[in-house]
């Protein structure tokens, strides 16, 4: 089974997912504060993080920009938190984080966003900026990206993709709320549509959505047409 990393300040959190999760068949290592999280990440690299946002020493989310700038979020992580508002659990998915767990947390819910964790691979920025793309620029550089075969080109386009904004950052804090929420349902959408290959039953499961609601949120929010166009 997994290498599960949980990271929280309060002993009782951190005791209580540690049996589920040993009792799942998993290994699981514990660290108090964002100091012995770095420590154990050093050692090994875990299949999953359950990570907390608010800890005494480092936060979650600083930890977390951490193990980015280090080249060291090459796992999925999971952020947990009872206080955390909207806008961090946005920075913590824009920066890289998977999924979002709220607390308290229900033995249902920690497992299944587990193991939907462990059996999808990290989504980098880069990946989801150009799949944002338009489909003819998306084939534009493809185009060109077949004939770099050698590895110092290799590496020079990987730094170049790497350093693409996030969508995220296209949402703009002028606009009316309503506008503002729209933008980012389309991105949180076509994130998940991205992951799960156009699977509908797959997205409806990620996302808690209804099939039929989903599709109606699709094509209200202009990504059905995409979809479809993507499919053919």
């Amino acid at each position: 089974m997994a290498r599960i990393l949980v990271v929280d300040d309060e002993v009782g959190i951190r005791e209580l997912l540690s049996e589920i999760l040993y009792d799942e068949g998993h290994t699981v290592e514990l660290a108090e504060n964002a100091a012995q999280a770095r420590a154990a990440r050093q050692r090994t690299r875990p299949d999953l993080v359950l990570l907390d946002i608010w800890m005494p020493d480092t936060d979650g989310v600083s930890l977390l920009k951490e193990w980015s700038a280090q080249g060291l979020l090459d796992m999925p992580v999971i952020m947990m938190s009872g206080h955390a508002t909207v806008d961090t659990a946005v920075e913590a998915t824009r920066i890289g984080a998977v999924d979002f767990l709220e607390k308290p947390i229900t033995l249902q819910k920690l497992l299944k966003t587990v193991a939907a964790g462990l059996a999808r691979p990290v989504v980098s920025q880069a990946q989801l900026a150009a799949a944002r793309l338009p489909a003819d620029q998306r084939d534009a550089n493809l185009h060109h990206q077949q004939p770099l075969t050698t590895t110092g080109q290799q590496a020079g386009q990987q730094s170049v993709a790497e350093a693409a904004p996030s969508p995220l950052a296209s949402i703009s804090f002028d606009q009316p709320l309503r506008d503002a929420r729209d933008e980012f349902e389309r991105i949180y959408f076509e994130y998940h549509l991205i992951r799960e290959n156009n699977s509908m039953t797959r997205v409806s499961e990620k996302t808690g959505l209804e099939r039929t609601h989903l599709y109606r949120k699709l094509k209200q929010l202009g990504i059905d047409s995409l979809r479809k166009k993507n499919q053919q």
